[in-house]
C-alpha cells in the first residue's frame, strides 16, 4: 500500500504546519551542500598553508615559539672584486684617414695604377697626370742653365786675363772692377737658371699623385682620361697602416669610468668573429642632445672590419670591490632599490641600497651593504618591515 507520511510542526503562534517528505529531502540536500562547501574551503585552506610553507621553507618544529613565523633563505654577500663592463655601439672608421688629391696645377689623368682595397707603400704612384708641355718647359730651363754657365765661364776668363795685365799698365783698376762685376752677375744668372729648372722639375714631379704614407686604399675617385685639379677634391682615401677604430657611443654616466688604454671587444654586425682592441681616446665633450660621448677603440686591420659598418663593443670599465647579490634579492619601489636583511632580533629590516654593475653572476651593490649582513634571498616581496622571520642559510651546491 502506498501512502505519504506527513509531519506536523508546531509553530510559535500556536498553529500547526504540515511538512511533507519532499520538504525533508530539500532540507537534507541543503545540509549536504553546506557540508561539502565547508570541506572544499578547508581543502583550499590546507593547500594555501602548504604552498606558503613550501615557498618560505620548511616549518619549524611543533611546539617552537617561532613555529608561526615564515622561514626565509638568507645569504651573506661578501665583498668581491668585480670586473666592470660597458656595452656600446658605434660605427667602424679608419683610425687615420688620409685624403689624397692634386697638389699641383693638375691636368688630364693618363694612368691610375692602383685600385680600392689594395695596399700601397709610402711614395708609391697612385695616378699620373699628362706632362707633355711641362716636360718641354723643363728642357728649356735646363738649356738656360747651360747658357748661363757658358756666360759665367767667359766672364771669369776675361777677368783672369785682365788681372795679368794690370801690373804692366795695360788694364786699369776700373776695368778690373767692371770685369769682376760682370763675372759675379754671370755666376748669379747661373744660380737663377738652376733654380728655375729645379722649380719646373718639382712641379712636374707633383703631377704624379703619390701615397703620403703606407696603408690601405679605401676609395678611388678618379679614372684615366679625367681632368683633375686641386678643386676636384680627394681622388683617393687611404687608411694609414690599415688601422681601424670603432667610434663607440657611451652614455654620460659611463664616460666617467673609462680611461685610455682599457681593453675592449668589438663584434661587427653580421659577423660571429670578435676583435680585441683598446680605447685610445675619450671624447672631451658630451653631445647636449643625446647626452652621449665618444670612446674611440683602436683596432688592427682585419677584412671583417669595414669602415662605415656597425659594430657592438664590450668595454672593460675597471674593477670594483663591493657586495654582489642575485637579482631575486633586490627589490624596488617608488623610493628606489632595497633589500630585506635579518635584524638582531630576527625581524625583517628594510635596507635601501644602490646598485651598480650587472654581471652574469649577479648585481653589484655599491651602497647600503658592507657584505656582513644576512640578506633575504627570495620572497622579500611577501615580507613587511618588522615582521618576525626565521632565517635559514642558503645551501651550497
Amino acid at each position: 500500500m502506498n501512502y505519504q507520511s506527513d509531519v506536523t510542526a508546531e509553530r510559535a503562534d500556536g498553529f500547526s504546519t504540515v511538512v511533507d517528505g519532499d520538504a525533508r529531502d530539500d532540507a537534507r540536500s541543503r545540509i549536504w551542500r553546506i557540508a561539502i562547501g565547508a570541506m572544499v574551503l578547508l581543502l583550499l585552506a590546507a593547500i594555501g598553508v602548504f604552498a606558503y610553507q613550501k615557498f618560505f621553507g620548511a616549518a619549524t618544529p611543533a611546539g617552537d615559539d617561532e613555529g608561526q613565523n615564515p622561514v626565509v633563505t638568507v645569504i651573506s654577500p661578501d665583498a668581491e672584486t668585480v670586473q666592470g663592463q660597458i656595452s656600446a655601439t658605434g660605427s667602424i672608421a679608419a683610425r687615420r684617414e688620409l685624403p689624397v688629391g692634386v697638389v699641383g696645377e693638375g691636368g688630364r689623368v693618363v694612368a691610375v695604377p692602383v685600385d680600392a682595397g689594395e695596399w700601397v707603400s709610402q711614395g708609391q704612384v697612385l695616378a699620373v697626370i699628362d706632362r707633355s708641355v711641362q716636360t718641354q718647359q723643363a728642357q728649356s730651363a735646363q738649356a738656360q742653365v747651360r747658357v748661363a754657365e757658358a756666360d759665367a765661364e767667359l766672364a771669369q776668363a776675361n777677368l783672369d786675363r785682365s788681372l795679368q795685365l794690370v801690373d804692366r799698365g795695360f788694364v786699369s783698376a776700373a776695368d778690373v772692377d767692371r770685369l769682376t762685376a760682370t763675372r759675379d752677375a754671370a755666376a748669379a744668372r747661373v744660380q737663377v737658371a738652376k733654380a728655375q729648372a729645379a722649380e719646373l722639375r718639382a712641379r712636374n714631379a707633383r703631377l704624379n699623385i703619390v701615397a703620403p704614407a703606407a696603408g690601405l686604399v679605401l676609395e678611388r675617385n678618379v679614372e684615366p682620361g679625367q681632368t683633375a685639379s686641386p678643386a676636384s677634391g680627394p681622388l683617393f682615401r687611404i687608411a694609414r697602416g690599415g688601422e681601424m677604430e670603432l667610434m663607440a657611443q657611451v652614455s654620460e654616466a659611463e664616460m666617467a669610468s673609462l680611461s685610455p688604454g682599457v681593453a675592449a671587444t668589438v663584434t661587427p654586425v653580421g659577423s660571429a668573429k670578435s676583435f680585441t682592441g683598446q680605447v685610445w681616446q675619450i671624447s672631451p665633450t658630451i653631445d647636449p642632445q643625446s647626452r652621449q660621448g665618444m670612446a674611440r677603440i683602436a683596432l688592427s686591420y682585419a677584412p671583417e672590419l669595414r669602415p662605415g659598418g656597425f659594430a657592438n663593443a664590450t668595454i672593460n670599465s675597471g674593477t670594483v670591490v663591493a657586495p654582489m647579490l642575485p637579482e631575486s634579492a633586490i627589490l624596488s619601489d617608488g623610493d628606489g632599490s632595497f633589500v630585506y636583511v635579518v635584524s638582531e632580533d630576527s625581524k625583517a629590516e628594510r635596507r635601501p641600497v644602490k646598485t651598480g654593475l650587472v654581471t652574469s653572476n649577479g648585481i653589484v651593490v655599491t651602497e647600503g651593504l658592507d657584505g656582513s649582513e644576512q640578506v633575504v634571498l627570495r620572497a622579500g616581496g611577501f615580507l613587511t618591515e618588522g615582521e618576525a622571520i626565521v632565517a635559514r642559510a642558503q645551501e651550497e651546491g
